[in-house]
């Protein structure tokens, strides 16, 4: 099995690489002399056994991460948790699964016949997490009849396995001790920010603020034909200590809920 740095390494450069905005943003922070610390990156599957929560962390547990936390998201109809490395250097993961049995027939069918097309090899190998679309392209209209449903449904099946997001630790920064500067030098580079639910999700009362840029369009071969569709976005985070003086290394549902929004184009 490769290292745990040359898996991240891979989701970066998947990322970075689809994700231009990522790129852009991190390249000028460290133009600033900033050292850009990533405090988790996020994954999206199915709640099918083959390609779940536990199959995409499996490699994660086998470099030493440890599940830290469960989460419900009740109108998206989802389930997540966050895994942890006992080092406390290496970036938080949140891997997130859609609750199909909760969705129409259709689209259970659909993703039951794009997760039975996963090889098991696929699966099996140490960069599963970073492995793009396993499954023959969906056609354009599948992914609209997805959309309808779920936008989170479409983007996983348009996108398969990969970083949804990485995240910048406002918290390692020099130059910004507050997320809302750090905001408006954001959108002084000329990106958006998702503003669903404020800009700013969550409060130091709970110990978490967040903020996120919105995915950009990128144009993905659908079976059918090419078409522009939201892709990544950029993360970032302000951790704040709780009453032990440790920083707060969770999530909080309520924000995470309106984060996911990032890529609803």
């Amino acid at each position: 099995m490769a290292t745990l740095n040359a898996l991240m390494d891979r989701l970066w450069e998947q990322y970075a690489q689809a994700n231009s905005q990522a790129a852009t943003i991190h390249a000028a922070l460290q133009a600033r002399g900033e050292t850009v610390v990533n405090d988790h990156v996020a994954f999206r599957t199915f709640d099918l056994p083959k390609v779940g929560i536990e199959a995409v962390t499996r490699v994660f547990k086998a470099h030493g991460y440890v599940e830290s936390g469960q989460y419900t998201f009740e109108q998206k109809k989802l389930k997540g948790r966050h895994y942890e490395h006992p080092d406390g250097v290496s970036p938080l993961i949140f891997v997130s699964e859609l609750k199909t049995a909760e969705f129409s027939e259709q689209l259970q069918d659909t993703v039951k016949r794009l997760v039975e097309a996963v090889p098991d090899a696929a699966v099996e190998a140490w960069d599963f997490p970073a492995s793009g679309v396993l499954w023959p392209m969906i056609s354009y209209a599948t992914y609209e009849a997805l959309r309808v449903e779920s936008e989170y449904a479409a983007w996983t099946a348009g996108f398969g396995y990969g970083a949804n997001h990485f995240t910048v630790s406002i918290n390692a920064l020099d130059g910004f001790d507050e997320i809302r500067p750090f905001n408006e030098f954001i959108k002084g580079l000329g990106y958006g920010l998702n503003a669903s639910g404020g800009e700013v999700k969550g409060t130091p009362a709970v110990f978490l603020e967040q903020s996120s840029t919105l995915a950009d369009p990128v144009a993905v071969a659908f079976s059918d034909g090419t078409h522009s569709i939201p892709c990544c976005y950029y993360e970032f985070a302000k951790r704040y200590a709780q009453a032990d003086g440790k920083l707060f290394r969770g999530f909080v549902a309520q924000s995470a809920d309106k984060i996911f929004e990032s890529t609803k184009g």
